[in-house]
């Protein structure tokens, strides 16, 4: 880091680490709106306080500074009909949302990886959009979007974090985990110490701060070698380096800001390590050849050629080293360790609240709040009385006169069409059913680690509370070994009588997987299959023998699995992958991994990562 852009760094990694972290908010708060934001990835606790608490000294005083807690209503967010002044005035009265309160400042998002879609959605088309009218109980309601967002991350699995929708309009993703609060303490001094004077002052000079091409292309190619497909981090990372150049008085950016926006900005979203030069191995000599003595024809007294690590000041401009790999060296130098095995866990993650078990299902009598719907309470619902009085309450000034001297005394008049009825939404449980090839062709290879994982996979279902279920299938036909269970010593109990042996009948197996998938499904279950198998088959349904017959009795089995919308994950276990293996995979309409060398813990990983994407999400 910069002297000018923060605080001296520390010896200490942890102190290190937050040094980086204040240097983003101080180019946050000089640009809140255009950086977007910040992802915060701490737990509550004193680092996380004094991060906040120096963001908040930085930015100038009349700043704005909303939170947004988890589950927020859509009124408190957006705005709609304040009822209870509209029932003093008698005339609808708007009231002002968090968003519209927040318009110039900073909005933090509490609990930001729980975020219900509906408030990750309004707040991105917000932050898009810049300004939004919508129309409301009969209001016309402005949302501007001027402001920059602190999502707080208080994830505590590595495949947990925030939307890939939010998480893609926020410049800087900090990581505080491993900072102390002795790390801490001394670099909140330093803010105290400066203040929100320079960050002010950054605030005038930045419209004026300019940027050459080549700074622009640096930067550029820089996220191309990481692995970087949003355009958006390009930008960011232009703002930040021109925050940073507001921030140290300079009128352009140059090279030491550009460094600092691709550690900041590029290097926490890399996907990919960049790759050497071509030519860098041809460049470099023979160790004995490190250093040739000097040509025999020479003149006796000529100097001697100086190491190239001496004499690298002295090469011509053409030899220097180029604006990009300075950027991209930077970069990837800021790469913070196990980043790139996260991203790989959490690439096919669909949406966010990865790790939760279980579909979300609508209900109107238990479960989370999901707003309300017109209709009147029977069958045990709940009427929402506060929304149904903000549906009456504008309809009151034209009932009373309506109904003249009958009105009088009469406060607030409700009529049917107002009642509305709340509704909630429950997360039903998951059954991960295990249908693991015991047959000879798999015994031989993969069985002794097709158990391991499958072991190792159970324990991970019962630390999430979910049920498990094992199917088994060898010989001539398919057993439920394991019925669905939490019991973790029954479960491997039942796995180490596992057999191995005889005819492949996946046709069998993949019925009895459907079969109990239905079951799962009427209790009310959601069911997620997981398929370990080399895709060959012998055995047809009826138990004869006989290749050709097997296979189409398996195609047909699949095929029903996948007019049934179960969710399944196929782990082709053979040595080398076969192209049947994925035929049958896109007919059962499964997400396919080949793993031909994999131990049994490269199996559970596997299994885990391929779970957690297939996983339902509310």
């Amino acid at each position: 880091m910069t002297a000018a852009a923060g605080p001296p760094t520390d010896s200490r990694p942890g102190a290190r680490l937050f040094d980086a972290a204040l240097v983003a908010a101080r180019l946050f708060a000089v640009d809140p709106h255009g950086l977007g934001g910040v992802a915060l990835r701490a737990q509550a606790g004193p680092v996380r306080d004094i991060w906040l608490g120096a963001l908040r000294r930085l930015l100038p005083s009349e700043t704005p500074v909303r939170r947004v807690p988890l589950y927020v209503g859509e009124d408190r967010l957006l705005g709609g009909l304040d009822l209870t002044a509209t029932l003093a005035a008698g005339r609808p009265v708007a009231e002002r949302g968090l968003l519209a309160a927040a318009d110039g400042g900073v909005l933090i998002l509490a609990m930001a990886e729980r975020a219900p879609s509906a408030t990750v959605s309004a707040i991105t088309a917000t932050m898009d959009q810049g300004a939004v009218r919508a129309e409301r109980d009969g209001l016309t309601l402005a949302h501007p979007g001027r402001f920059g967002v602190v999502a707080l991350d208080e994830g505590i699995d590595e495949d947990e974090g925030l939307p890939a929708a939010l998480l893609d309009r926020l410049a800087f993703c900090l990581d505080l985990a491993p900072v102390a609060p002795s790390d801490a303490v001394p670099a909140e001094a330093v803010i105290e110490a400066e203040g929100s004077d320079a960050v002010a002052a950054a605030r005038r000079r930045l419209a004026a701060v300019g940027m050459a091409d080549d700074v622009a292309e640096a930067l550029a190619s820089t996220a191309v070698a990481l692995g970087i497909d949003s355009l958006r981090a390009v930008l960011f990372a232009l703002r930040a380096a021109r925050a940073a150049a507001a921030l140290t008085g300079a009128e352009t950016v140059g090279e030491a800001e550009a460094r600092l926006a691709a550690e900041l900005v590029l290097a926490p979203r890399a996907t990919q390590l960049p790759m050497p030069p071509e030519s860098e191995a041809d460049e470099q000599p023979p160790p004995e050849q490190e250093q040739p003595p000097p040509p025999p024809d020479g003149p006796p007294d000529a100097p001697t050629e100086e190491p190239p690590d001496e004499r690298d000041d002295q090469r011509p401009p053409d030899q220097l080293p180029d604006l990009d790999d300075l950027v991209l060296a930077a970069a990837a130098a800021a790469i913070p360790p196990g980043l790139l095995a996260q991203l790989q866990l959490r690439r096919d993650r669909r949406g966010g609240g990865p790790g939760k078990a279980g579909a979300v299902q609508k209900s109107l009598t238990r479960g989370r709040p999901l707003g309300t719907r017109r209709g009147l309470p029977r069958g045990g619902q709940r009427l929402a009385l506060v929304d149904t009085l903000r549906a009456a309450a504008p309809w009151q000034p034209l009932r009373r006169r309506e109904r003249g001297p009958l009105a009088a005394g009469k406060k607030v008049e409700v009529r049917p069409d107002d009642c509305r009825i709340s509704r909630f939404k429950q997360r039903t449980e998951t059954t991960v059913v295990f249908v693991v090839d015991a047959s000879g062709s798999t015994a031989f290879n993969r069985l002794a680690e097709a158990k391991g994982a499958v072991e190792l996979l159970l324990a991970d279902c019962y630390v999430r509370r979910e049920s498990v279920a094992l199917i088994t299938f060898r010989g001539t036909t398919a057993e439920l070994l394991l019925p669905p269970t939490r019991s973790l010593t029954r479960a491997k109990r039942s796995l180490a009588g596992l057999p191995g042996g005889g005819g492949t009948p996946l046709a069998a197996g993949l019925e009895a997987a459907a079969d109990l998938a239905d079951a799962v499904s009427r209790k009310g279950r959601t069911p997620i299959l997981v398929l370990l198998a080399d895709g060959s088959a012998n055995i047809a349904r009826d138990g004869t023998a006989g290749r050709p017959a097997a296979e189409a009795d398996a195609t047909m089995a699949a095929t029903r699995l996948r007019l049934a919308g179960h969710t399944t994950l196929f782990i082709d276990t053979s040595p080398r992958p076969r192209p049947k293996a994925r035929e049958l995979a896109a007919a059962m309409a499964a997400r396919y991994l080949a793993l031909p060398r994999a131990d049994s813990l490269t199996l559970s990983n596997a299994v885990k990562a391929g779970t957690a994407s297939l996983r339902p999400t509310g």
